[in-house]
């Protein structure tokens, strides 16, 4: 696969994660050529909840562009704002509620990257 220097948002396809948040890849190893971490835009609609999940490996950081919310990590929450960055140590359940009128953006950096098969979903 080529390196890819530089992408932009317009250009990637948004899909739903295992969460259930809605996902563009900003950049990726599988579909960009980069090595260690990845990095993308999670939107939650306003009022719904990503599920409690957790990752094996990979540490994540979550930092909010837009809107607000109410994180949940381990056995802790608290609200998030525009401009909060909140890191997910491997093996944190989390999950984030979006608890304005409006969407809540999150980009979402994880290294290693982020893996399905590092996901697991958490029955509440």
């Amino acid at each position: 696969m080529d390196f890819i220097e530089k992408t932009s948002i317009t250009k990637s396809t948004p899909y739903t994660t295992a969460d259930g948040s809605t996902i563009r890849e900003l950049m990726h190893p599988e579909l960009h050529g980069n090595h260690n971490q990845s990095l993308a835009e999670a939107t939650i609609s306003a009022g719904c909840i990503t599920r409690l999940h957790k990752h094996f490996i990979c540490e994540e950081l979550y930092h909010v562009t837009q809107g607000e919310g109410e994180m949940t990590l381990g056995g802790k929450r608290f609200p998030v704002n525009v401009g909060d960055t909140v890191c997910i140590l491997p093996g944190t359940a989390h999950q984030i509620r979006n608890t304005g009128e409006n969407d809540l953006k999150v980009l979402c950096c994880c290294a290693p990257h982020y893996s399905h098969a590092d996901t697991e979903l958490i029955d509440d």
